[in-house]
C-alpha cells in the first residue's frame, strides 16, 4: 500500500477490497469523462485537466489519488465551482495525461499547469493521498504558488505498512504483478477503498467499480519493464518543519490504514498552522465516500482563510 508522488508503476499504493475480478476489456470500453478534458502542451507531450467555475474567482486544485484520474472528483466540482475556480488534472502517466518520456517531477508538471492558466492568486491544493504528497512537493518547490493546503490520507513520511492488513494488501499485490493477473491486482488494489476495518460490501459498488476502471487504464498506459523516470523531491519531511508556513487542513477518513493516517498526522505536527478534521465511516476515498462532509469541512477552512 506504498504511494509515491511520482512514479505511475504499478506498486502497493493505494487501497481497495475484492468485488470480484473485473474483465480489463471491459473495463477500458466503460464509459468515462475524458473526452472532456482540457490539454496542456508541457515540455514533455500533453497533460489533461479539467478547468471549472469563474476565472476570476479563488482558485482549487484537486489532486487525484495515484493510479486514478481527475474523475475522482465529478461529485465534488460541480458544487466547488459554484464559488471558485476549480482545476482537476491528470497526473502525469495517469488518466489522459502523456507519459513521461524523461525525468520529471509530478509538482514542476503542476506548477507548469498553473503557470500557464495564468490563476487570478496563488491556489489552495487539495491533495488525495499521492495527490496530498504532490501538494506538499509543490508547497515546497514552488511556494509563491500556493495558497494553503488540504491534504487527505498521507502527508509526509513513509507510511508503516507492517500491521496485518497492509501486508497483506501489499503481498497481494506483488503476487499479481508477477504473475502478470491484473484483475487480481485490481481486486488488492480495491482493498484500500474499504480499508482494514470493512469489506467491500461495506462500500457503494459505483465507487469501487468507478476506482478500479479508473486503475485499469492507468495501469494499462504502462508496460511492464517501464523505467521510472521520475524524480523525488529530496528532504521532504525536515524541509517541511521549516519551509511550509501556509496554513494546513488533513481531512482523513476514520477507518483509513494507520500507518497513513500517521503521515498526515506527522504534517499537522510539522506545520505552525496546521488542523485535522476526521470523517467517521469512510476510509481513503475520502471525496468518493463522503463528497458534502468533505466539502464542508473544506468550505469552512477556506471561510478562515
Amino acid at each position: 500500500m506504498t504511494e509515491n508522488a511520482t512514479a505511475p508503476r504499478p506498486r502497493p499504493s493505494e487501497d481497495l477490497d475484492a468485488a470480484g475480478p473485473l474483465d480489463p476489456l471491459d473495463a477500458l470500453e466503460a464509459p468515462s469523462t475524458f473526452d472532456t478534458a482540457e490539454t496542456f502542451e508541457s515540455a514533455d507531450g500533453p497533460l489533461a485537466y479539467r478547468d471549472a467555475g469563474p476565472r476570476g474567482a479563488r482558485p482549487l486544485v484537486l489532486l487525484h489519488t495515484g493510479f486514478t484520474d481527475r474523475t475522482q472528483f465529478d461529485v465534488l466540482v460541480p458544487e466547488l465551482a459554484r464559488r471558485h475556480r476549480v482545476i482537476a488534472p491528470d497526473a502525469r502517466g495517469h488518466g489522459a495525461s502523456a507519459n513521461g518520456t524523461q525525468p520529471f517531477r509530478q509538482t514542476d508538471d503542476l506548477a507548469a499547469l498553473l503557470r500557464h492558466l495564468d490563476l487570478a492568486g496563488p491556489a489552495i491544493l487539495v491533495g488525495i493521498s499521492m495527490g496530498a504528497l504532490i501538494a506538499v512537493d509543490t508547497a515546497l518547490e514552488h511556494p509563491e504558488l500556493v495558497r494553503a493546503l488540504v491534504v487527505s490520507g498521507r502527508g509526509i513520511g513513509e507510511p508503516d505498512l507492517t500491521d496485518p492488513w497492509a501486508s497483506a494488501v501489499e503481498e497481494a499485490q506483488k503476487n499479481a504483478l508477477a504473475a502478470g493477473d491484473i484483475p487480481a491486482w485490481l481486486d488488492a488494489f480495491a482493498q484500500g477503498v474499504a480499508g482494514p476495518s470493512r469489506t467491500l460490501a461495506d462500500v457503494d459498488p459505483e465507487i469501487v467499480r468507478h476506482v478500479r476502471e479508473m486503475a485499469l487504464h492507468t495501469l494499462m498506459k504502462h508496460s511492464p519493464n517501464e523505467r521510472d523516470l521520475s524524480i523525488p523531491v529530496a528532504d521532504v519531511p525536515e524541509r517541511a518543519k521549516s519551509e511550509i508556513t501556509v496554513p494546513v487542513l488533513a481531512v482523513n477518513g476514520a477507518l483509513d490504514a494507520p500507518g497513513m493516517l500517521a503521515t498526515a498526522d506527522a504534517l499537522i505536527r510539522a506545520v505552525p498552522n496546521g488542523r485535522t478534521v476526521t470523517l467517521d465511516g469512510v476510509a481513503h476515498y475520502t471525496t468518493m465516500e463522503a463528497p458534502e462532509a468533505f466539502t464542508r469541512a473544506l468550505e469552512e477552512f477556506l471561510h478562515e482563510l
